[in-house]
């Protein structure tokens, strides 16, 4: 499934998440347990994934399959990847520039 694609849905079933990962969906089920994961349920029983979803379980893939990561080991590098301070000022000033780009193309148009 190419990215262009990704983007115009917002709910993904499990079974699309399995072939996006490349990864049964036994394990998929299986880190939402280790990893805290907790994704929508549609019908009382039918998970449905974001994209911000996908994106933790590709990490987690990442972290296991090609890191060479244990669980433990990827549970501790994900809470200080989401524990590491954010630079807002260089995250406002970027967001200025791109705001500034916007303004000065519709301006031309």
């Amino acid at each position: 499934m190419d990215e262009q694609v990704r983007r115009q849905k917002f709910f993904y079933r499990i079974g699309e998440v399995s072939r996006i990962l490349g990864v049964k969906p036994h394990v998929i089920r299986y880190w939402e347990q280790e990893f805290e994961l907790n994704p929508k349920r549609k019908e009382g029983a039918h998970r449905r994934y974001t994209l911000e979803e996908i994106k933790r379980l590709e990490l987690i893939k990442s972290l296991l399959y090609e890191q060479g990561y244990t669980i433990a080991g990827a549970k501790k590098k994900i809470k200080s990847l989401s524990t590491n301070p954010i630079d807002y000022k260089t995250l406002l000033k970027e967001i200025l520039e791109e705001l500034c780009e916007i303004k000065h193309i519709l301006k031309k148009s």
